[in-house]
């Protein structure tokens, strides 16, 4: 008689319920069954864990980004932080999105349902690394006694070779052994050098990875064996590049740290005010880049001359920001700008990320697909010119607060249905005014918290977009919050245009039911 080797991931009793709950609730009673769960007082934080641990246990991660674990985990981190935001029982909202997400995702012919089966952690060895082929893999085990530091080097090795020979199931086994034995900062550093590497194909190489980190963060890194797997499966994959364009020489981009020495110099991490200036000016320098791979190496010179790690990632910020302002890009996934630079600002915060991947995160911010397809129509720089807010009526706060919504809520509706791809969609000129009332706002030194909170409810209208919207609200908050004066305008504004894009014509029938049910 064979004994199967699969055996399903199961939780801990009242875990698993929650988790059952998102994974077989009907997706037609799940917005009414997720309100009536909170409302019961379900801790939000156990509810999104419930939502994590099911779509990374019961998706399997597509051939491509669309699908799967990957956007709902990568909306944990913003929607954890609006609905801190929200007051009342308007923080429902987000976690009523993510819910939804998670269930239809499990439900999905083309996602699920998915069943993760435990894994036994595999210590690898030097023998085992020099066993590894692309197209013949021989793994043997041997004992390394009790040198733990030789046997976690080893593995690190095994394991990188693993998942550049795309064999997913044993670098995950191998992953599984780091886990609880190095870092979460040198997990995180497994996982990225083929996501810069890869960044140029398909920029979710590198979002991924990190908005997971950022996921445990929120949920807890007790959970890592289990949301980390597929997140170690997407690196060790093959697809197709997303933008047809001219590729980016990623051996020139590695080139520059031996170039401008930046492996060998002293480079230090913090900022301080006497940066101000540089930062302000690279920031707005690499804005006015019309071909984003000219930002690569003005990065890589300013980090020469002095600037610090912190101070590259800030300069990077505000010129993401005002180069977002600065398309006509009217795609409501347009948020990777923002989501880049947010999440390579976080990695340079982690201990355990190597120097060189800190580097090439700054490096790379403006070489995603995603990214590039906006530098298609980068015809809006009256939005970063001084004096777009001269001819606008004197207002109190509270009155340009209520001119800035009600400036989104009248834009015309786009007719997505006549649109080859959203890639291709241009919001109407009214936007512009929409970003001048914001940098109005911004220029009278308004308190930005009534702001931030009035936008991330429209974030939540959004339920099309796979998170993007309420990822790319959250990114924007964050970068506002570490960018000095007087260039946060630059987050400000761009919250706004991010709204008003949110808004264009989606049925966001979602956010209509659950503010229906949230109303009664």
């Amino acid at each position: 008689m064979i004994r199967s080797m699969f055996k399903p991931i199961t939780f801990r009793p009242e875990v698993e319920e929650l988790v059952r709950f998102v994974e077989d609730t009907d997706p037609a009673n799940m917005i009414e069954a997720t309100v009536d769960k909170l409302r019961g007082g379900l801790d939000p934080t156990v509810l999104l864990t419930a939502n994590a641990l099911a779509i990374a246990r019961s998706t399997e991660v597509p051939g491509q980004h669309h699908g799967g674990p990957i956007h709902p985990v990568c909306g944990i981190h913003a929607v954890h932080g609006i609905s801190q935001r929200l007051q009342g029982e308007l923080a429902m909202l987000p976690l009523i999105q993510h819910t939804v997400l998670c269930n239809h995702h499990v439900h999905s012919p083309y996602m699920g349902p998915y069943r993760m089966s435990e894994l036994e952690p595999m210590q690898g060895s030097r023998k085992v690394a020099s066993g590894i082929r692309a197209h013949n893999v021989m793994f043997e085990m041997e004992s390394l006694g009790n040198n733990e530091s030789e046997a976690i080097e080893a593995t690190k090795d095994v394991f990188n070779k693993a998942v550049v020979a795309m064999k997913g199931p044993i670098a995950e086994r191998f992953y599984l052994w780091l886990i609880g034995r190095v870092s979460h900062g040198e997990l995180l550093d497994l996982l990225l050098p083929l996501g810069l590497s890869r960044n140029n194909w398909d920029d979710h190489y590198y979002l991924y990875p990190t908005f997971t980190a950022r996921a445990l963060d929120c949920i807890g890194w007790e959970w890592a064996d289990i949301m980390l797997r597929p997140a170690v499966r997407y690196q060790a994959r093959l697809m197709p590049a997303l933008y047809i364009g001219d590729p980016l020489d990623f051996d020139w981009v590695e080139g520059l740290l031996d170039e401008y020495k930046l492996l060998e110099i002293d480079i230090p991490t913090a900022s301080s005010a006497a940066e101000t200036e540089q930062i302000g000016e690279l920031g707005m320098a690499l804005a006015q880049q019309a071909n984003y791979f000219d930002t690569i190496e003005p990065i890589a010179k300013a980090l020469a001359d002095g600037l610090s790690l912190e101070g590259a990632g800030e300069a990077i910020s505000i010129g993401a920001a005002a180069s977002y302002l600065s398309t006509s890009y009217g795609n409501p996934m347009d948020a990777h700008l923002h989501t880049g630079i947010s999440n390579r600002r976080y990695v340079l915060r982690q201990q355990g990320v190597s120097l060189k991947n800190k580097l090439l995160g700054l490096l790379t911010e403006f070489t995603g697909p995603e990214v590039l397809l906006g530098a298609r129509k980068f015809d809006w720089g009256c939005n970063i010119e001084p004096g777009s807010t001269a001819s606008l009526p004197d207002r109190s706060q509270d009155q340009l607060l209520d001119a800035i919504v009600e400036s989104i809520d009248g834009q015309p509706l786009i007719k997505w249905a006549e649109l080859v791809s959203p890639a291709n969609a241009v919001p109407p000129e009214g936007v512009k005014e929409t970003v001048a009332l914001a940098r109005q706002y911004a220029e009278k030194g308004f308190e930005p918290e009534p702001y931030f909170n009035r936008l991330a409810e429209i974030a939540c209208r959004d339920d099309y977009t796979e998170m993007h919207s309420l990822k790319h609200f959250q990114a924007i908050v964050d970068e506002y919050y570490t960018t000095r004066e007087p260039y946060r305008w630059v987050h400000l504004a761009s919250a706004t245009k991010s709204a008003a894009i949110i808004q264009l014509g989606r049925e966001h029938s979602v956010y209509r039911q659950a503010k229906e049910l949230i109303a009664a």
